[in-house]
């Protein structure tokens, strides 16, 4: 994404609907209306831009666009895709800490999972890895959030880390291994 660009290009409306597939289903990024440039040593304050259940809560909070939000944003739409669903009660939970995010945490990742995916379908392992990526991406603490080159860095990084453990792994062992990793 905007790991590259000098100056970075925020987008600032990662979303499911600014996603497009092409012929051989390898997904572009659409839409570049609300893009803005990010000036290094100013203030890049903003109006909101985005898409509701896709952008970093900081931003509604300080209205100051930096690229831990994009990567917020990456990390709800990986999440929509591994569920099949927005993942409103995951991110709610990550976020609140609450009884109902113990529940959440609790359930193993293959129950969670969009079973409907045709082949070929990514190996356990490997959802395991995106998963666990998608989640640091959702970090309450933007500070902590990976960047996108380290996102892409790790996507590109084959990881046997996780071998024969994919019936077994709950959200909370990912959690825990992102926050361990921080």
């Amino acid at each position: 994404m905007h790991h590259e660009c000098s100056p970075p290009i925020l987008h600032r409306d990662i979303s499911s609907k600014n996603v497009l597939l092409d012929c051989e289903d390898k997904p572009h990024l659409s839409d570049f209306g609300t893009a803005k440039l990010l000036r290094q040593n100013s203030s890049n304050w903003t109006s909101f831009a985005g898409t509701f259940g896709y952008v970093a809560p900081e931003l509604a909070y300080t209205m100051e666009v930096n690229e831990s939000c994009d990567t917020y944003s990456f990390g709800v739409l990986s999440l929509e895709v591994i569920l099949g669903r927005h993942p409103a009660d995951l991110v709610q939970a990550i976020s609140s800490l609450s009884s109902t995010s113990e529940l959440i945490f609790d359930m193993l990742l293959k129950d969670l999972i969009d079973q409907r995916p045709l082949p070929p379908v990514p190996v356990p392992e490997e959802l395991i890895n995106i998963t666990k990526i998608a989640l640091t991406c959702l970090h309450p603490t933007p500070q902590f959030r990976p960047t996108m080159q380290q996102v892409s860095a790790s996507l590109a990084k084959e990881k046997a880390l996780f071998k024969d453990c994919f019936p077994f792994i709950t959200f909370a062992q990912l959690i825990n291994l992102e926050l361990e990793s921080s």
